[in-house]
């Protein structure tokens, strides 16, 4: 028996000493057992409310390749406390002939699952509830609820049982005339960025302790963060504005605002920065802003979960060679370096027009992707990746024709048995069970097509007419076709770097130009795991070691 050992702490447990124990625990019945262990994952500080943890998600990654054949674990919780994702893990082992195994429930099963999910899933409610009330006490006591505001330094100390004490406060003087340095620049008309390119010139630390950005002043007032927002300044704790929920298809975390009936507001005179007046004059003019963009029209509309296509072709794609930061619109029509406009940290100020940008990089691409040389490396990876494929399918056709031919020996034997005058029901009862899975395996047999040939005969004209179907889509006049080519577009580039050289612009574009384009033949199911998915992607990254060369476009 191959085991593969899981451990997780969460952060509200704090010990990476409990990792330690939980291995231990689990090698000590694996020795006992006489299993095999040949991994250990682990997941360090993160909640079990979610699955998208790296440890976890190697642990089903090699579920699937079948390096083991069962998890262990302390206890259930310790994989998730989740009641959808438990379950969900539960079937994704199960679709692996993968059993799971823990020290508090022994083997896993349906009911378990059922049971200790909805327990696990009323616990993590519970602890949400008392964590709320807790929070909420100690606002009202005159303490803040969660974590620290610039301007203020944690108060550390102990109450009599040696238990820390929590939320105290108390006032930096040295970041609270920061704090008033911003609100007197905000009112006497400084845009939020000339503040933040004054701070970031004068070497002080924003509240991150790097750069200060415009977003770390401005806020957002309808959710009360940002400098400019925060109440405490003038002696208020506004706790419970907002709540979060979990994406269940991302598993972030999602603000949405409470009804402001619902909101806690505590007066501690002892932590205000600010005069009311001041206060009020910043309040004012955010007040004109929002009024003034309104009447533009380019009010910001609330969203909740809404995934929007990049706006242009290269958007989030571009990057600055000198700082790293990304390039933005600065107008109509141009793009510059956003870190040099909006914290005022880079000294590239060489911007390009973005019709300019996409319509080099596009140009590049069609010239380069039917270049001779790339080309022919292209069917040189191919040919690998379909020779695996071929072995890979071979080898599982044969194995299910194997297993038919086990299956109907097995049956000739169970045959002779009854003939003898055997147990007719317990070898009938196997017998059914052995023509189900001979069943199933023809089944499997009969979806799946040969592995594709070596080459396609006409690769090279596919090859050459897609890159320019892919280009043409992009001048055409048909919406739909356009919006698929860009996203084809986009998954060939990695990033493109924009550097600037005596006052124009020189791009390096990287990414994977051969991986992209899906031009090998369609079959139905080659060769995997009965109901695997279609792998139509026929060459990765690794056009030569070390990944995909750049072009680097003038």
């Amino acid at each position: 028996m191959k085991v593969a050992i899981y451990a997780r702490y969460s952060s509200d447990n704090q010990r990476d000493a409990s990792i330690a124990d939980q291995f231990r625990m689990c090698r000590l019945h694996a020795e006992k057992q006489g299993w095999i262990i040949v991994e250990e994952y682990s997941d360090h500080a993160i909640s079990g409310a979610s699955l998208l943890r790296p440890g976890v998600q190697a642990l089903i990654s090699d579920a699937t390749r079948g390096r083991f054949d069962l998890v262990l674990a302390e206890a259930m919780d310790r994989l998730s406390r989740d009641q959808e994702d438990i379950a969900g893990l539960f079937k994704r082992m199960s679709y692996s002939d993968v059993k799971i195994f823990t020290l508090s429930e022994g083997e896993v099963s349906h009911l378990h699952v059922g049971l200790k999910g909805t327990m696990n899933a009323l616990f993590l409610k519970d602890l949400a509830d008392k964590t709320r009330r807790g929070q909420r006490g100690r606002v009202e006591a005159g303490k803040s609820g969660g974590g620290n505001a610039y301007g203020y330094d944690v108060v550390k100390k102990l109450d009599s049982n040696g238990e820390p004490i929590r939320g105290d406060r108390t006032i930096n003087d040295a970041q609270a005339e920061v704090v008033r340095r911003i609100f007197r620049d905000y009112a006497a008309g400084k845009s939020a960025k000339t503040i933040a390119f004054a701070l970031n010139k004068e070497g002080i630390p924003a509240p991150s302790g790097g750069d200060w950005g415009f977003s770390t002043i401005n806020g957002n007032p309808k959710r009360g963060n940002g400098i400019l927002n925060n109440e405490m300044y003038v002696g208020k704790i506004v706790w419970n504005r907002q709540r979060f929920v979990k994406d269940p298809d991302t598993g972030k975390r999602q603000a949405r605002p409470n009804p402001e009936e619902d909101w806690v507001i505590q007066e501690v005179p002892e932590l205000r920065i600010l005069e009311d007046e001041l206060w009020e004059t910043v309040k004012a003019r955010q007040a004109r802003n929002r009024l003034a963009r309104d009447e533009n029209g380019h009010a910001e509309v609330a969203t909740v979960n809404r995934r929007r296509r990049p706006k242009y072709l290269f958007s989030g794609l571009t990057k600055c060679a000198c700082c790293g930061g990304g390039y933005s619109a600065i107008s109509a029509t141009l793009i510059g370096c956003s870190t040099a406009r909006n914290k005022g940290t880079c000294d590239n100020r060489v911007n390009i027009r973005r019709d300019e940008l996409e319509s080099r990089v596009l140009n590049a691409l069609r010239t380069r992707l039917v270049d001779p040389a790339l080309f022919a490396r292209f069917c040189e990876v191919f040919t690998q990746e379909v020779n695996r494929l071929r072995m890979e399918g071979r080898a599982n056709l044969a194995a299910a024709e194997a297993e038919i031919r086990k299956i109907d020996r097995e049956l000739d034997t169970l045959l002779d048995l009854i003939f003898k005058g055997g147990a007719a029901d317990r070898i009938n009862a196997k017998m059914v069970g052995l023509e189900q899975r001979k069943k199933e395996v023809e089944a499997f047999l009969a979806e799946a097509d040969e592995p594709p040939p070596l080459l396609h005969p006409s690769m090279a004209q596919l090859y050459r007419s897609r890159v320019q179907g892919l280009y043409d889509a992009l001048q055409g006049e048909d919406e739909e076709k356009r919006t698929e080519a860009a996203d084809i577009i986009r998954t060939l580039v990695e990033d493109i770097v924009l550097t600037p050289v005596d006052g124009k612009v020189e791009i390096d574009v990287r990414g994977d130009l051969a991986g992209i384009l899906t031009l090998s033949v369609q079959t139905k199911n080659p060769a995997g795991r009965a109901g695997s998915s279609q792998v139509k992607m026929v060459a990765g990254a690794c056009n030569r070691p070390g990944g995909a060369p750049p072009w680097a476009l003038t």
